[in-house]
C-alpha cells in the first residue's frame, strides 16, 4: 500500500475539497480524501482485516444476548411454572421485565461505552449477562426469577445501541447495513438452533440431582462469560489505537472515514449543547417511531413461535440467508430506507394474509411464518443503517442510536401481549397487530424520505446531502 502525501499548492487551493462516489468504483480507482491519495485495493484489504477482528465477536454477542433472553421460553414453560409455582400472567410479567431496563438504561449506555472504551464495556456487559442467565438457575420463587430478569435485561440494554455506535467507529456508511444484518443475524439463528440445544439438555433432566430447565440457565449462560475474556484483551476500541494494525494500515482505517458525512468520532468528548440539539432533532422522532413498528414482531416473533421455530431446522438457516441480498443491496446502492419499506410492506402484507388464514390451513401458516420472519428481520439493519448515515457528529450518534433503541423497547412490550393464548391456535390478533404496525412503519419511512429529498433540494454549495 502507498499513502501519498500531498504539498499544498495553487492547484489546491483554489477547489474545493474532492468528494467521492461510493456508488461506482473500479478495482484500480485512487480516493482523495483531503491530502492523502490512498489506493483503493489497498483499502479493501485493510477492510478484511477489520472484518476478521471485529464481526466473529460481534455475530456471537448477538447471538449469545438473545439465548440469554429467550431462553426463559426454551426452558419448558410447563415444567418452569410449575417448579416456581407461577400463573401464566406471572410468566408474561416476567418476559416483560426484561423489557423494562431495556427502556430505563440503552440511552445512557453508550455514554458508558465513550467512556470505558468498547473491549471494556462489551466484557463486562458479556459477563454480567452470563453470569445472571447462569444464576437464574438457581431461581426457587416467582419474585427471585422476574429480579434477575430485571437485571439480565440492565446488562443486555448496552450491547445493542454500543454495536450499532461501535460500527461508527470503524466502517464506512456503505458498509454498514450489511455487517448489521450479519449481526443481527445472531438473534434468529440463536432461535433456529435454541430449540435443538433445549432439546439436547432436556435429556440431562436429573443430572446432579438438576431439573433441566436449570442446566438450559447453566449451559447457555457459561459461553457468555467465556467470550467476555476474549473481548476483553482482543476485541478493538478505535481505528487511532489499534496496535494490530500497522502504521500504514492504520492511517488508512482513519482517513477512509473522513469522507463521511458523520465521521468516525468514538474519541470525541459529548457537550450537553449537542446532545440538547439531538433531543430536539425532530425528525429523529419520525425514526425513532418507524423503529417501534420493527420492533413488534421482533419481540412477538422470538418468543411466541418457539415451537414453530425449533421445527425449521436447514430451513430456517436458508430462510435468514434469503435476507442477506437485500442488505448487500442496500449497502451497494445507498437505498437503505427503499430497501427497509419494501420489507415492511411485504411483512405487514404476508402477517395480515397469515392472521385472516383458517386455523387449520398448516402449510400455508407455517410458510407466511417463515416469510413474515423473514421480511420482519429484514428491515431492521437498513433502517439503522440508514439512522447512523443521517447523523452528522459524535452527540447525535452517541444519543440518537440509544434513544432509537429505548423507543423500540415500548414496541417490544407491545409484542410480549399480542398472541393470546385464548385465540389458539389461530392468533388472530397477534398477526393483524403485527401486520398493522408494519404497514404503519412503512409510512412513516416514505415520510421521512420525503422530507430528506426537500432537505437536499435546498442545500447550498458544499454542504452534505442527507441520505434518502
Amino acid at each position: 500500500m502507498e499513502i501519498v502525501r500531498l504539498q499544498p499548492g495553487p492547484a489546491f487551493e483554489t477547489s474545493t475539497s474532492p468528494t467521492f462516489s461510493v456508488d461506482k468504483y473500479d478495482d484500480d480507482e485512487i480516493i482523495i480524501d483531503d491530502d492523502y491519495i490512498v489506493d483503493r485495493i489497498a483499502e479493501r484489504r485493510v477492510l478484511r482485516r477489520l472484518d476478521l477482528r471485529i464481526m466473529p465477536s460481534l455475530i456471537l454477542m448477538s447471538l449469545f444476548s438473545f439465548l440469554a433472553r429467550a431462553n426463559v421460553v426454551l426452558a419448558t414453560p410447563s415444567s418452569l411454572l410449575q417448579t416456581l409455582h407461577m400463573t401464566d400472567q406471572q410468566f408474561l410479567t416476567v418476559l416483560a421485565m426484561f423489557i423494562v431496563p431495556l427502556a430505563l438504561f440503552e440511552t445512557p449506555s453508550n455514554y458508558m461505552l465513550k467512556y470505558f472504551s468498547a473491549p471494556h464495556w462489551f466484557a463486562f456487559l458479556l459477563l454480567g449477562w452470563g453470569a445472571t442467565d447462569m444464576i437464574i438457575a438457581a431461581s426457587r420463587n416467582y419474585s427471585t426469577l422476574i429480579g434477575l430478569r430485571f437485571l439480565l435485561g440492565s446488562f443486555e440494554a448496552g450491547f445493542f445501541p454500543g454495536m450499532i455506535y461501535f460500527l461508527t467507529f470503524w466502517y464506512r456508511l456503505q458498509e454498514r447495513a450489511i455487517r448489521l444484518s450479519y449481526v443481527i443475524a445472531g438473534a434468529p439463528l440463536g432461535g433456529a438452533f435454541g430449540g435443538s440445544i433445549a432439546y439436547g439438555v432436556g435429556l440431562m433432566n436429573g443430572a446432579r440431582g438438576l431439573q433441566a430447565w436449570r442446566w438450559l440457565f447453566i449451559i447457555e449462560g457459561a459461553p457468555s462469560c467465556i467470550l467476555a475474556i476474549i473481548v476483553y484483551f482482543f476485541f478493538p476500541s478505535y481505528p487511532e489505537r489499534a496496535a494490530w494494525l500497522s502504521p500504514d494500515d492504520r492511517l488508512l482505517a482513519v482517513r477512509r472515514l473522513n469522507q463521511e458525512s458523520s465521521k468516525s468520532l468514538g474519541h470525541a468528548m459529548i457537550t450537553w449543547d449537542g446532545a440538547k440539539a439531538a433531543l430536539k432533532d425532530w425528525r429523529l422522532y419520525l425514526h425513532y417511531i418507524v423503529f417501534i413498528s420493527v420492533s413488534v414482531p421482533f419481540s412477538s416473533i422470538a418468543l411466541f413461535t418457539p415451537t414453530i421455530v425449533n421445527g425449521l431446522g436447514y430451513k430456517g438457516l436458508n430462510a435468514q440467508l434469503f435476507t442477506v441480498p437485500p442488505f448487500a443491496v442496500a449497502d451497494r446502492y445507498r437505498i437503505w430506507s427503499m430497501c427497509g419499506m419494501m420489507s415492511m410492506v411485504l411483512a405487514g402484507i404476508t402477517f395480515i394474509i397469515h392472521g385472516s388464514l383458517p386455523p387449520t390451513s398448516f402449510k400455508a401458516r407455517y410458510a407466511m411464518l417463515c416469510l413474515g420472519t423473514m421480511f420482519s428481520y429484514a428491515g431492521n439493519p437498513s433502517l439503522l443503517a440508514w439512522l447512523t448515515g443521517n447523523l452528522r457528529d459524535t452527540n447525535a450518534t452517541t444519543l440518537a442510536i440509544p434513544v432509537n433503541l429505548a423507543f423500540g423497547a415500548s414496541g417490544q412490550m407491545i409484542g410480549i401481549f399480542i398472541y393470546k393464548s385464548s385465540e389458539a391456535p389461530g392468533y388472530a390478533t397477534g398477526h393483524f397487530t403485527n401486520g398493522a404496525v408494519m404497514l404503519v412503519g412503512a409510512v412513516g419511512v416514505g415520510t421521512l424520505r420525503t422530507i430528506y429529498k426537500r432537505r437536499n433540494r435546498e442545500l447550498g454549495v458544499g454542504q452534505s446531502p442527507w441520505i434518502v
